[in-house]
């Protein structure tokens, strides 16, 4: 089983969006006994809330399932042993994360868009207000992931 968690800075976007579009990507494959996903966060900003609203409306409208209880949580040393990839949406969230987790022999950490073959961030749509724009990154990245 692949073990992965998707990480930004308060669990409320960017992160749970990716964790739900992959879910839903795994479910259309029939693959849901081959990967475990969750979202975590690198900063204790918005423990405990939500998905924020606008994420929520713009996974609604791309037909994208989501679990409308769940909350963020902060990503924790242990996680590193319990996930297969952790992986973060933009070069800031990589840092708090090595912060938090020391470092990575076994190269589980990976930016977002490395499965696109482009090194750039996942741009944070709490600051930009475009949801849309940060759907399709996510969507692109894990379709990407899938074929690996």
């Amino acid at each position: 089983m692949k073990r992965i968690l998707f990480i930004c800075h308060g669990n409320i976007c960017r992160s749970p969006m990716a964790e739900f579009i992959l879910k839903a990507l795994v479910k259309a494959r029939g693959l849901e006994d081959q990967y475990y996903i969750e979202s975590a966060a690198v900063s204790t900003e918005e423990i405990g809330n939500t998905m924020y609203p606008p994420a929520k409306r713009c996974l609604t409208q791309h037909g994208v399932w989501f679990d409308k209880n769940r909350t963020a949580r902060q990503v924790t040393r242990a996680d590193y042993d319990r996930f297969d990839r952790l992986i973060v949406m933009d070069s800031s969230n990589l840092r708090w994360l090595m912060r938090i987790i020391g470092s990575d022999p076994q190269d589980k950490v990976h930016m977002m868009m490395s499965y696109t073959g482009r090194g750039r961030d996942v741009a944070d749509p709490w600051y930009t207000d475009d949801f849309e724009t940060t759907f399709q990154d996510l969507l692109e990245a894990c379709e990407a992931m899938l074929v690996l």
